[in-house]
């Protein structure tokens, strides 16, 4: 007869029977072919009820450790050859995990205040969602997200960019490295790709392990120029006109339509346009997108919410010309949207009822106030120049130094701080800007910002 301690049992009963049975087995006390209690013997014994050993029996003959017999009872199944993995609360496998490094002050970083996140309006919206949408947050969505949330996006295309666009050209994805991967599928990937250089370092590996071919290309003061871009031979240019990272140059609108002019020389070619921290341009009234002044449907126009609002929300769109559009329907409806319905209706609903709007304008304020404060702070150091140029959320700054940027970098993080050079982010030798540093200030404590100042001096 089995004998099993009932008096210290967490959690349902029928699982403890389970697991006593189940390791008993897999030690050996329980030899194959043993004939089990019947259900009502132990539960009798024990004093619990039949359904319980009848769950606990039910759930050892699912996992293969117990067989029946019609009108005979419950026998131990035989499980030489079966894969057992002992159960422990205490496992520790040499699993390594890069460890995240911690600074006094962190000016590489591009993280959000989470004291500026609008929690109360998020919280209740959140609530709306769950209590009215039930039957919509069941229903599965399509590749290109939920209609409410890309009509939401739409209107504020038009309102905030002058670009008017059809929703069902918007697709929507968890973040913007799963939409190039989309784009990739569209495009194809035995095609050249165009990266700025300097650039987003983190796009070339996305795209190499994709297996595309990335040609990079050098700027002038106004961005990437033709001449590159025929010279490079590629047929896909990712470019970021508005607000280019690391340097913050704004292409003009000359340069623009001659970009478009490129692209429209040959068949095949496109522009994929990254409006990344378009919404913080402090001086001045936006520049025409590239996308609404295109003619000819050769341009991809991306954002994401992850500076407008936080970017763990990990929420991208891109926009379709309309000939792709089509294409993407028809290749790619097998897939299912990437983003959770829940999130994508409370941020619709957010959108469409003018929260997002005021909350950009809000943080425009805050950050342009922020901004004034931290340049005011360096200048007063006198220990470099500020490099002006309307780029969002970060600007650089010149360091005259005989050190190279590498030293700078090492020897400031020895003292805990990090920072980020441009010559980090160019993917040759050829033509770096030396000494150019970048300041991401939407996080930064102005504290600490004049403490390491006046260390550095």
């Amino acid at each position: 007869m089995l004998t099993y301690d009932f008096t210290k049992i967490e959690g349902p009963i029928y699982l403890y029977v389970y697991r006593c049975i189940k390791e008993d087995i897999i030690a050996g006390n329980l030899k194959p072919g043993d004939r089990l209690p019947s259900k009502r013997t132990f539960a009798q014994n024990h004093g619990v009820s039949t359904i319980t050993i009848q769950n606990a029996y039910d759930q050892l003959i699912s996992e293969g450790y117990v067989y029946t017999l019609p009108k005979k009872g419950y026998y131990v199944s035989n499980i030489e050859g079966m894969t057992v993995k002992r159960q422990n609360r205490d496992v520790d496998y040499d699993i390594h995990i890069p460890e995240e490094a911690t600074y006094q002050c962190d000016f590489s970083s591009n993280g959000i205040n989470p004291d500026n996140f609008p929690f109360s309006v998020w919280t209740k919206i959140s609530r709306d969602v769950m209590s009215n949408k039930k039957e919509e947050l069941m229903q599965i969505s399509s590749v290109a997200g939920v209609r409410a949330l890309r009509e939401a996006i739409a209107k504020h295309l038009q309102s905030f960019r002058g670009m008017v666009v059809d929703p069902n050209q918007i697709v929507i994805g968890a973040g913007t490295e799963y939409l190039y991967s989309m784009i990739i599928e569209l495009l194809g990937n035995d095609t050249g790709y165009a990266i700025e250089n300097p650039g987003y370092k983190k796009l070339e590996t996305i795209y190499k392990r994709r297996g595309i071919d990335c040609r990079f290309v050098s700027m002038d003061e106004d961005g990437v120029t033709v001449e590159e871009l025929e010279r490079s031979q590629a047929e896909v240019a990712h470019i970021c006109p508005n607000h280019h990272y690391p340097t913050g140059t704004t292409m003009p609108a000359s340069r623009r339509y001659e970009i478009l002019a490129w692209a429209n020389k040959k068949e095949g070619r496109y522009i994929i346009e990254d409006d990344y921290d378009s919404e913080f341009r402090m001086e001045g009234k936006p520049i025409p997108t590239l996308f609404s002044i295109d003619a000819s449907e050769k341009v991809i126009y991306m954002n994401t919410f992850s500076k407008s609002l936080t970017p763990t929300i990990r929420i991208s769109y891109m926009v379709l010309p309309v000939n792709l559009a089509n294409k993407f329907y028809e290749k790619m409806s097998i897939y299912s949207c990437t983003v959770s319905n829940f999130e994508q209706y409370t941020l619709a609903q957010f959108i469409a009822e003018g929260y997002f709007e005021k909350h950009i304008n809000r943080m425009r304020l805050f950050y342009k106030k922020k901004r004034k404060a931290i340049v005011k702070i360096i200048r007063e150091t006198g220990l470099c120049e500020i490099v002006e140029n309307d780029a969002g959320l970060h600007f650089l700054i010149r360091v005259d130094t005989d050190y190279s940027d590498y030293e700078v970098e090492q020897r400031l993080l020895k003292r805990g701080i990090k920072i980020r050079a441009i010559s980090d982010y160019y993917f040759d030798d050829k033509n770096k800007r030396e000494h150019y540093f970048i300041i991401n200030y939407s996080n930064l404590d102005e504290n600490k910002v004049r403490n390491v100042f006046q260390m550095l001096k």
